[in-house]
């Protein structure tokens, strides 16, 4: 039952920051991946930040048998029909806008649909998860989210500090999500959420994507795809299965010199964090592998409805009701 449902039902990953090129694209095709949250921007300031767009731009161009970009939910649908792969655009990053609002706007009409306030350490935003305090949001930050809001941006709030994410979750209006996350109550650790910070922002209608990343999860490098699970029936069982999803955070195709990149301020700074080694989970290490976590929800007996929420349902709602699209 598992390959017709899979087939069939809608699959969104709300966050994968892979090697972007050909054969990551036909890693989602093989994975039956519907659409995905792609990251093009981290640490990168406007003119790379752009520039990787245009990548984007030429790569939906030379790739349009496997890729199509995403501007509304309407898109997402077609891609399932078409047999391709709705691409998301998504920053982990404000620092692309450059402290400047009207620039929202540009990247909004360029297909930005995702945006998370900042990541890890502090911006003028706000705080990160790995500052050693957190100011949380800035007045600026109030009004990046106004603008993020009126544009129809998703905002993320996963690498983000406690303080500065209960300020974003208050001043939104529009729904807000932790695209990549796992519960504390598994596992402590700086970018695990507690029962209260899901609840919070499930309470103001937000979304909670579960990572599959193994230095988040409780066996760590000994988690296998049942782990993954129990994080993901751990969140359901806090803010109930409407609001939940997939935010696996592969990064398929990269090597050492990517992760020191990402755990070092800017790009470049002191050392924030140390991963190790990082090795998947055992039944879910490569984006090929998704029609292993339907047939892994279809053994804790799921009920159907339920896993076409999780898997992608839930992603679709959540949206279209930020996109107003």
């Amino acid at each position: 039952m598992s390959k017709r449902l899979h087939d069939d039902a809608i699959i969104i990953d709300g966050l994968i920051i892979a090697k972007w090129g050909p054969d990551i694209f036909r890693a989602l095709r093989t994975g039956g991946v519907t659409a995905a949250n792609c990251t093009c921007s981290v640490w990168e300031d406007f003119p790379a930040s752009m520039r990787a767009i245009a990548d984007w731009k030429q790569w939906f161009r030379d790739h349009d048998e496997l890729i199509v970009q995403v501007f509304s939910t309407a898109d997402i649908h077609r891609a399932k029909k078409a047999g391709k792969t709705g691409i998301i655009l998504g920053w982990q990053n404000s620092v692309g806008f450059g402290d400047h609002l009207p620039f929202v706007s540009v990247y909004k009409d360029l297909g930005l649909r995702v945006v998370q306030l900042t990541y890890n350490t502090a911006t003028t935003v706000g705080s990160g998860c790995y500052e050693s305090h957190d100011g949380g949001l800035t007045d600026f930050g109030h009004d990046l989210v106004a603008e993020l809001n009126r544009s129809g941006i998703l905002i993320d709030l996963s690498h983000v500090g406690a303080k500065t994410s209960a300020d974003a979750i208050a001043a939104s209006k529009k729904p807000v999500a932790y695209s990549h996350c796992l519960p504390a109550a598994l596992k402590q650790h700086p970018r695990n959420k507690t029962d209260e910070q899901l609840r919070a922002i499930a309470d103001k209608g937000g979304f909670v994507g579960v990572t599959v990343f193994p230095p988040f999860l409780k066996r760590g490098v000994d988690a296998t795809i049942e782990d993954y699970v129990e994080a993901i029936e751990a969140v359901v069982n806090v803010v109930g299965e409407e609001q939940v999803g997939i935010g696996t955070d592969f990064t398929q195709g990269y090597d050492d010199a990517f992760f020191q990149y990402i755990t070092h301020d800017k790009g470049y700074g002191r050392k924030l964090t140390d991963f190790g080694a990082v090795t998947m989970p055992k039944g879910f290490q490569r984006i090929e592998d998704f029609p292993n976590l339907t047939a892994a929800l279809e053994r804790r007996h799921w009920p159907e409805a339920r896993i076409r929420k999780i898997m992608g349902e839930n992603w679709l709602r959540v949206l279209a009701e930020v996109w107003d699209a």
